[in-house]
């Protein structure tokens, strides 16, 4: 089983940056297409970014595109998220997940990926 743990989350301000990080262990998560989710309160949980195996390709929510960028490492078993240009509307809690398969699916609903972080807070706020 793939187990999977973010980190990096916190309170920046707007326009701040911000680095996630998502370390695995277990099964190998280079078989794996990645992904980033978040769920902001009240809200349904939504994909945020995807990076085939290997990280040739990478998709991104419309919301995000421009200001994150996601990529991965195989040698330390790790994914992460770049964000830059923060926004209020980004304050969720961010996981990170993998999926079945080494290519990102057409559409990142959660319901497609197989392992699960607990998640780390990201707040957006002045």
């Amino acid at each position: 089983q793939l187990q999977l743990v973010e980190s990096g989350g916190g309170l920046v301000q707007p326009g701040g940056s911000l680095r996630l990080s998502c370390k695995a262990s277990g099964l190998n998560p280079n078989l794996y297409a990645m992904a980033w989710f978040r769920q902001a309160p009240g809200k349904e949980r939504e994909g945020v970014s995807c990076i085939s195996s290997p990280g040739v390709y990478t998709d991104y929510a419309d919301s995000v595109k421009g200001r994150f960028t996601i990529s991965r490492d195989t040698a330390e078993d790790a994914v992460y998220l770049q964000m830059s240009n923060l926004r209020p509307d980004d304050t969720a809690v961010y996981y990170c997940a993998a999926h079945k398969f080494r290519l990102c699916p057409e559409v990142m609903h959660s319901s497609a990926f197989q392992s699960w972080g607990p998640g780390t807070q990201v707040t957006v706020s002045s």
